[in-house]
């Protein structure tokens, strides 16, 4: 059965009454403030998702930074950790390819990619920042992704969707997230968790 999307108010109204889910809502509701504190900033729009039928994994974001904005690619800021894990986990320099043989080397180990969140408006690249978001469409996995199991969060931002996935019958697994913001663990310590996502 396919989820029906909820346009983001009706979204938030939909799940307030369910204790278990009100951190979902106070950030949805924190992110879509009318009365933003910046009252120029930018819409802006996130990338397309990268999947196939035949993904089993979903590494799914909070919304790209402005270094994948500009190149149009997901985790393009060289600082981010995201390849760079991916790669020990798959035991594959995916570093050392284009980025468009990353996306293929990702689709043929039965991962996709793809973002919480279609589009907002932000101010620099720290997901705290995020306001007016419009989550995107995840109906969409359904229809297009038959085989997918499981859905893994990069970092907490996108991990407050998680039990919206779990609900609708996916395995999730929230990961510490890959940006360089996320510096409290070190990059051994962050491997230690992904390498569950293929577990």
């Amino acid at each position: 059965m396919h989820q029906r999307c909820f346009p983001v108010h009706d979204f938030i109204a939909a799940i307030i009454a369910k204790r278990e889910k009100c951190y979902l809502y106070l950030y949805l509701r924190h992110m879509t403030n009318t009365e933003s504190a910046f009252p120029h900033a930018p819409m802006l729009a996130g990338l397309a998702p990268v999947v196939a039928p035949g993904i089993r994994i979903l590494v799914l974001g909070s919304f790209p930074g402005n270094a994948s904005l500009a190149a149009r690619q997901y985790y393009a800021h060289s600082r981010n950790q995201f390849w760079g894990l991916l790669s020990s986990v798959l035991s594959e320099d995916l570093t050392a390819i284009s980025y468009e043989l990353r996306l293929r080397r990702l689709l043929a180990h039965c991962i996709g990619l793809w973002d919480a969140i279609d589009a907002c408006e932000r101010r620099g690249s720290l997901d705290s920042s995020i306001r007016n978001a419009r989550p995107n469409d995840f109906s969409f996995l359904r229809q297009n992704c038959p085989l997918l199991k499981r859905v893994c969060f990069n970092g907490k931002a996108s991990g407050r969707f998680a039990q919206r996935f779990a609900d609708a019958g996916y395995e999730t697994l929230v990961l510490p997230s890959s940006s360089p913001a996320h510096a409290r663990l070190s990059f051994d310590q962050k491997l230690a968790a992904w390498r569950k996502i293929i577990c």
